[in-house]
């Protein structure tokens, strides 16, 4: 098993029902191939970068878990697919990488001027 994280940006009009129901479907493609689901992290709506098919804004799911190269070969195929999901990346996670992503927590435009690595007050 390996261990992978995926992030999903899915479109920017769909309800939080349509949301739930494009990550239950991953939940069940990865354990349905022997993996597991080890954390889900939903980023909410930010801005783009650029329009990706005529959209601004997309909602973005990161998704942590362990699973055989041939479940992840599959889960592309469907996500590839799925109109409702303009991009994904998958990534093998570094063995000794940091098990939170770096600076998910911040939109774009918040804490301007901030170093991105900034240590969090307490």
């Amino acid at each position: 098993m390996t261990e992978y994280e995926i992030l999903l940006l899915l479109a920017p009009e769909l309800s939080e029902e349509k949301q739930t129901e494009i990550v239950d479907r991953v939940r069940t493609l990865i354990e349905q191939g022997g993996g597991t689901v080890e954390r889900h992290d939903p980023w909410g709506r930010r801005k783009l970068a650029y329009p990706i098919a005529k959209q601004e804004d997309g909602i973005y799911h990161l998704l942590d878990f362990t699973a055989e190269p041939e479940t992840l070969d599959e889960l592309t195929r469907v996500l590839k697919i799925d109109d409702d999901v303009l991009r994904h990346l998958a990534t093998r996670r570094p063995e000794r990488g940091p098990a939170e992503p770096v600076a998910a927590r911040a939109a774009i435009g918040d804490h301007a001027g901030e170093p991105v690595d900034a240590p969090e007050e307490e």
